[in-house]
């Protein structure tokens, strides 16, 4: 009997034993599927954010060449405008332009110093052009005093005109820099359609 009590507790070690290195197997199974399940979530990630990262590289490479292009055309556009800025028709179509925006009886127009005697040159055709139309389209019969302004717009700028009554309280800047940033501004959805 005490061999059959023996056997029993030897029987019975054994399937602890067993159950117990089954239990720590599963055990070490299961923190190793977690860990190896960490590292693959961690390594996902990294890839994730390094893909991420290089396509706002790329974005951005591309909005600066974007960029870099539409100062370009800008740039390219000044010489003829400096040149366009020098034509007296254009400049009394300025000046036309800002006396109708202003509708005011005096006007002081304000230009480049280099450009006084040319702008003083279209001020009495610009007012008759003004008179004309408005009496063309209103029936009225108005009339406005220009006279050059005493000071005087930066002489890095392409030139144009700039208009103000009251005294400088109301102005219209009709400078060429001003409708060129203006034309750049409104017409980028155009030229980046042509151009990318």
């Amino acid at each position: 009997e005490a061999q059959d009590r023996a056997s029993e507790i030897q029987k019975k070690g054994e399937e602890e034993f067993s159950i117990e290195v089954h239990r720590l197997i599963t055990e070490q199974k299961e923190k190793i599927r977690g860990t190896f399940e960490k590292q693959a979530k961690m390594i996902e990630t990294q890839y994730a954010i390094a893909k991420s990262m290089a396509i706002n590289k790329m974005r951005l490479e591309k909005i600066k060449a974007r960029q870099e292009v539409m100062n370009q055309i800008e740039a390219d556009v000044r010489p003829n405008l400096a040149k366009e800025s020098q034509n007296k028709a254009f400049i009394t179509k300025l000046i036309v332009q800002g006396m109708l925006m202003l509708l005011e009886d005096e006007v002081a127009v304000r230009c480049r110093q280099a450009d006084a005697k040319l702008v003083q040159g279209c001020l009495s055709a610009a007012q008759t052009e003004y008179t004309s139309l408005i009496k063309k389209e209103t029936g009225a019969s108005k009339t406005c005093t220009l006279s050059i302004d005493t000071l005087f717009l930066q002489e890095g700028c392409l030139g144009g005109v700039s208009l103000s009554c009251f005294g400088g309280k109301i102005s219209i800047d009709n400078t060429v820099d001003i409708r060129l940033r203006l034309t750049m501004e409104q017409a980028k959805p155009a030229i980046r359609a042509l151009l990318f």
